[in-house]
């Protein structure tokens, strides 16, 4: 068999994991076996935060629904019994929207769940 030889392959592939890993600090930035983990764990918390942003973001709205609840004076577990038994199918997020943005319309929505 021929002898192949890779140098070039292996610079390529070297020169990008090290343009990945830019901004990094310490050994991580310079060193390809440091650069190569840090890259794996990288791609890990990425993956695993990109789960937790949904439960942050479904945190957020019940806080602001919860908010303009108040100025009505319900309860927010009260309030969303309330919309399930009267088959309002509105998510969370754009009730939080609506009382944010509109909260003319948040209160028609509560005067309409509360009659």
């Amino acid at each position: 068999m021929t002898r192949v030889k890779k140098g070039v392959n292996a610079l390529k592939t070297r020169r990008n994991t090290l343009r990945k890993v830019k901004g990094y600090r310490f050994g991580r930035s310079k060193k390809e076996k440091q650069a190569q983990e840090a890259i794996f764990h990288a791609g890990t918390y990425a993956f695993a935060h990109r789960r937790d942003k949904k439960g942050d973001f479904r945190r957020l709205w019940n806080v602001k629904i919860s908010a303009a609840l108040a100025k009505e004076g319900m309860s927010y577990s009260k309030f969303m019994g309330a919309l399930k038994k009267k088959n309002v199918l509105i998510d969370r997020k754009i009730l939080a929207s609506l009382a944010e943005d509109q909260p003319e319309y948040f209160s028609r929505i509560y005067k309409k769940v509360n009659q």
